[in-house]
């Protein structure tokens, strides 16, 4: 569950696509399968080791850095291609699949290059850390030297 601010909500018999600024969710309603869910999100250890062998059959929450692409299937259902899972294929009507893939393609870039900046920035941290050592090792160097004379 995010606390993200929805961008969007389409509400169907079965399940809920709720898209937020950086996250994707796809809950279900009722079943085993709901059950699971409810089960993997209430404990991120178990959703951690146990996810990918469950992400084929519950929709688990997608952040928006890691969808490849969206599009339609040859079925007309929202389909999003997630690089090392299972596809989300979700059904919905020509409205609101035309709704969901305009704002889905509209973050996706926002969530990637922010995701990028985080990177570059968590880089150049270690860089920083790393001349800081490199420093005051040359630093304990010259000290020693000088205690040696």
């Amino acid at each position: 569950m995010s606390s993200e601010e929805l961008v969007l909500t389409i509400e169907k018999p079965g399940f809920k696509v709720k898209l937020h600024k950086s996250l994707l969710e796809v809950d279900l309603k009722r079943g085993v399968r709901k059950e699971l869910e409810d089960a993997l999100e209430s404990n991120p250890t178990l959703r951690e080791s146990l996810g990918l062998l469950f992400q084929s059959v519950i929709p688990l929450d997608v952040p928006l850095k890691d969808i490849e692409s969206v599009g339609l299937d040859n079925k007309k259902r929202v389909k999003i291609a997630i690089p090392h899972r299972r596809d989300i294929t979700i059904p919905l009507t020509p409205n609101e699949s035309r709704r969901l893939i305009e704002k889905l393609n509209e973050l996706i870039p926002v969530a990637k290059q922010k995701e990028r900046e985080r990177l570059l920035a968590s880089l150049e941290a270690k860089k920083e850390l790393l001349r800081e050592r490199i420093t005051s090792k040359k630093a304990m160097g010259e000290i020693l030297a000088r205690e040696r004379e």
